[in-house]
């Protein structure tokens, strides 16, 4: 019997072209397929006898989760293959390089980018079966061994770079901390036309004071929200309250807007200007926000007097760390007790206990 005999191959709608001499295909297949025809690289394999990284089973239910709650705009890129076999192409009659690809069901079909993807589209079509009629575009390449395909995962990933979390915040529309982050930026009086959308550093000569990320961590921080917690339309209108009466009590924030101070002498100078200082405001904000009007008054009045300097030795091993500042949790959480105890917020027995072992470490 022919190889490529149709009981015996899968037969994909594709495209051929050629990259580096040698021939690719660009097809699609329905998800339903994708789990049974593709294989990963088991781990007890020993890493140089694999063509790609240990699967990371942590990363494929929150995968999982965004097929099953974004049925309707999900979006999933190509997956990159390696088929370990002759594969046949056959083109449509006066159509080149469009045709059919067959591949023989023996083949050894191996996932070189995509192996996450893959695992997800299995875990979410067991729970929504109907997502199994949905396609995704696949390359294949025609295996030449394991060095080709360790080539091949090595070239795949060399400039692969994340979008920063600003960005990945600015676009992220279904991430309720993002969105209101973004509303944040248009409305609330320290963050208008000073927030930093596309990068998660800020460059020297930038006009801007605060990323678009650093907000988003920032608002968190205020309402005691996880990562995965939404929003209300009450907390949006909270949140806008908060940073608009602290902007009130921040001598150089205001300085900055008026234009009597740069941004940029203001960042290489104040802690305020930086998101370790940012995040810390935000958690004591918290805690103001949970005291009557009178003290919550007194507390916001009493930041007007605090030295915000990187020169003040009341920073030291804590925002600042060897004359640097530090985005550590520990040193957020060192800052932040700082400020408690310079408007004489409370400050826990838990709190001073944790606060001596990490200046003591």
């Amino acid at each position: 019997m022919d190889k490529f005999d149709s009981n015996y191959c899968y037969s994909f709608p594709a495209i051929r072209a050629i990259q580096a001499g040698k021939p690719f295909y660009i097809a699609t297949c329905p998800l339903r397929i994708i789990p049974k025809i593709f294989m990963y690289d088991e781990e007890e394999v020993p890493v140089e006898l694999r063509a790609q990284r240990t699967l990371n089973k942590s990363r494929i239910p929150e995968m999982t989760r965004y097929l099953l709650d974004s049925p309707k705009d999900y979006v999933f890129s190509a997956l990159t293959a390696s088929v370990g076999s002759d594969v046949e192409f056959i083109e449509t009659e006066s159509m080149n390089n469009l045709g059919t690809l067959r591949v023989p069901m023996d083949a050894h079909m191996l996932i070189n980018d995509g192996q996450h993807r893959r695992a997800a589209i299995e875990e979410a079509i067991k729970e929504s079966p109907e997502l199994g009629q949905d396609n995704i575009a696949v390359l294949f390449f025609v295996d030449e061994g394991l060095k080709r395909s360790q080539q091949m995962f090595a070239d795949l990933n060399k400039y692969a770079v994340r979008p920063s979390s600003s960005l990945g915040t600015l676009y992220d529309h279904r991430d309720q901390a993002s969105e209101l982050a973004r509303y944040l930026s248009m409305n609330a009086k320290p963050f208008i036309g000073l927030t930093e959308f596309e990068r998660s550093t800020i460059s020297v000569r930038s006009s801007k004071i605060f990323t678009l990320s650093g907000i988003k961590q920032a608002t968190r921080a205020l309402f005691g929200k996880g990562p995965k917690d939404g929003f209300s339309d009450v907390e949006q209108k909270q949140a806008v309250d908060f940073w608009n009466r602290l902007n009130q009590h921040m001598l150089e924030w205001q300085q900055v807007q008026a234009k009597t101070l740069s941004s940029a002498e203001f960042r290489q100078e104040f802690i305020t200007a930086h998101g370790i200082g940012l995040q810390a405001l935000a958690i004591v904000g918290k805690e103001i926000s949970e005291l009557n009007p009178t003290a919550q008054a007194d507390k916001f009045e009493g930041l007007k007097s605090i030295n915000w300097l990187k020169s003040n030795a009341a920073w030291s091993n804590r925002a600042m760390q060897h004359g640097r500042l530090s985005k550590a949790t520990s040193n957020i959480f060192l800052t932040a007790i700082e400020i408690k105890r310079q408007i004489a917020l409370p400050i826990s027995e838990e709190e001073l206990i944790k606060e001596k072992e990490l200046l003591n470490a």
